[in-house]
């Protein structure tokens, strides 16, 4: 993948990688990753001077009618995911570790998962982020989801005809309406406003997560978002 912004080895991911948080006063957290794939990754450690924790587990918006979000709105546990539909290491987190994360968690209320679409890859990204949210207008992003995470599906590229084929695909009821809505300014200040907030706490690469405030870069091994999610789930059963 071309660009400074991939994630072509996101599990090689040096320890040393800081994320600027700059709405929490430059504070910094640092995201790490397992040394080799198939390693057990951690989450972030929180600069002393503040809680950087806190504030990035504030972003989780919790609403009970965001269409790009399934789970409880009150689940203990939110994984925020910053994407790209043309990132190679997105496509394998959505088709190896996210469904299962939905089987074990979502299903039984612990976990609530939110998209934050995340284009870094030009305008093909752009325009599937922007499709994705048009399905999401008629219940169908996570149907979009994964058939623009299928294998093979980024190769094909992005451009419209290609874009109204995948809500073909998704069932997207109305596709005239989902051709407005993919062209329409909601979606363009949608996308603006996740890219805004990625950018503002220092995403510079995808896939990237927020699980319960706590940064997980890359697309890491399933056991690593589920010790994750394990601790997470902990930790809010003491407050």
């Amino acid at each position: 993948m071309p660009s400074s912004k991939t994630s072509t080895k996101p599990l090689l991911i040096s320890a040393g990688v800081a994320l600027a948080a700059i709405t929490l006063g430059i504070v910094s957290w640092q995201a790490t990753a397992p040394a080799e794939p198939g390693s057990a990754g951690s989450t972030a450690a929180a600069a002393p001077r503040t809680d950087p924790v806190a504030e990035l587990k504030a972003l989780a918006r919790r609403e009970s009618g965001d269409k790009l979000a399934v789970g409880r709105a009150d689940a203990p546990v939110v994984l925020i995911e910053y994407s790209d539909f043309k990132c190679g290491y997105c496509g394998k987190f959505a088709r190896d570790t996210e469904p299962e994360l939905v089987k074990k968690y979502v299903a039984d209320g612990t976990l609530r998962i939110e998209w934050r679409n995340f284009p870094i890859f030009g305008a093909d990204s752009e325009a599937a982020a922007r499709a994705a949210w048009a399905a999401g207008q008629q219940d169908r992003f996570e149907a979009f989801h994964a058939a623009a995470y299928a294998d093979g599906s980024k190769e094909k590229g992005f451009a419209e005809p290609r874009l109204v084929e995948l809500a073909r695909e998704a069932g997207v009821p109305d596709l005239e309406r989902f051709k407005a809505d993919l062209a329409g300014e909601q979606a363009a200040a949608a996308l603006k406003k996740d890219q805004e907030e990625g950018y503002r706490i220092g995403v510079t690469s995808t896939p990237s997560f927020l699980l319960n405030g706590r940064p997980i870069a890359g697309a890491q091994p399933l056991d690593t978002f589920t010790a994750a999610i394990a601790r997470a789930k902990a930790e809010a059963a003491k407050q």
